[in-house]
């Protein structure tokens, strides 16, 4: 049976490829054990659980982030992720758009701002 830690490392790789590793290891050297609450928590725990699929779970997690605003470093990483589960950039920008009525222009456009740079770099 697999540890929380072991699960987690896996559904990391399968949603986030390379830029949730890389997340986790930047923190190795500053604050270790929030790469493991990371990998166990949010990703052993939270995206293994059964009722949503990932797109599901990566369009939530844009839409909360986006909301909060501040989290454009986030954003990036799960940008990266929706692409690699299989939504598409339009997808990604309309999830964007949906919020506009709900968390307002500047959010949305600091969002968009993101998927801009990544969607021309990739």
């Amino acid at each position: 049976m697999e540890s929380r830690y072991e699960l987690g490392v896996r559904k990391l790789k399968e949603v986030d490829g390379t830029g949730g590793t890389a997340v986790v290891d930047s923190l190795k050297n500053i604050a270790p054990d929030l790469g493991k609450y990371i990998i166990e928590f949010a990703f052993g725990d939270i995206y293994t659980r059964p009722v949503l699929d990932l797109k599901q779970r990566e369009l939530i997690t844009l839409s909360a982030l986006a909301a909060l605003g501040g989290c454009e470093a986030q954003l990036e990483v799960h940008i990266n992720g929706a692409l690699n589960v299989g939504i598409s950039k339009e997808e990604i920008i309309e999830v964007f758009l949906q919020c506009i009525p709900y968390i307002g222009f500047p959010k949305v456009l600091n969002a968009v701002s993101v998927a801009k740079d990544i969607f021309l770099n990739s």
